[in-house]
């Protein structure tokens, strides 16, 4: 069992929506509900539901859980049933890799799923300029958007643009470009820059609020983090029979 489930009771903070169906649940369990220094977070809800927990309290271990009122479950993934696997340490853990975007050698954002270029104006494209490990990748893109995605995040809009994910690297996703360029997936330790030819573009993580304004020739350096970010239970969470309940709308 995990070191993490066992001793004292667990402080345990909630996140997301729809919490008055997971709280009377909780209550089953030997834990402590918290507003601050939690041993865990239980985000409730959908993958922005995880995305925004991981946000707001970064490092902590994550157990994410889809709400039922939006999310309909398959007859092995109830609440009460995954609550009860996590406690007993027998959910599965994962350490996943963040994606990250410096300017002039400074964090300045970071995500589970991706960071997006995109253009500010919509009647016009982007262009911009790649490097990777300090070779040029490709000397003129022109699309609507680059993704630079995680393996865990490939699962999102990087698969809505290539129709397919990766399980180890770092994605770019090149989403209309003008030459019918699709996607390139990169190593792991990839060191990626990326200079703005044309703008302005709007750069973002996740479904961060924050945005950072890119003119023609700023640059910015993206790769990814060391796997640090725990998170239980995430085959249960991405269920398939789960998933295809929620698509056909049942």
């Amino acid at each position: 069992m995990d070191d993490l489930f066992t001793g004292k009771p667990l402080r345990v903070l909630v996140y997301g929506r729809n919490l008055d169906d997971l709280l009377p649940l909780l209550k089953q369990f030997p834990v402590e509900l918290v507003q601050d220094k939690p041993d865990l977070v239980i985000s409730h809800g959908g993958d922005g539901s995880l995305l925004g927990a991981e946000r707001l309290y970064p490092g902590i271990p994550k157990c994410p859980i889809r709400d039922r009122k939006q999310n309909p479950k398959c007859p092995l993934h109830s609440e009460l049933d995954t609550l009860k696997s996590l406690f007993s340490g027998e959910l599965d853990q994962s350490c996943l890799e963040k994606v990250q975007a410096y300017i002039d050698d400074t964090l300045v954002l970071e995500g589970l799923n991706d960071l997006v270029l995109s253009r500010e104006l919509v009647s016009s494209a982007i262009r911009y300029r790649i490097w990777v490990d300090d070779k040029l990748l490709r000397s003129q893109v022109v699309s609507d958007s680059l993704v630079i995605a995680t393996p865990f995040g490939s699962t999102g809009y990087f698969q809505s643009i290539t129709h397919g994910n990766f399980r180890t690297g770092v994605g770019l996703a090149f989403n209309n470009a003008m030459d019918g360029s699709n996607f390139t997936v990169l190593p792991s330790t990839a060191k990626i820059k990326v200079q703005i030819l044309r703008g302005p573009v709007l750069l973002v993580a996740d479904n961060n609020p924050e945005m950072i304004l890119l003119r023609e020739g700023d640059s910015i350096q993206a790769g990814l983090s060391k796997p640090t970010t725990v998170v239980y239970g995430i085959d249960v969470f991405r269920c398939l029979e789960c998933y295809q309940l929620r698509r056909n709308g049942i």
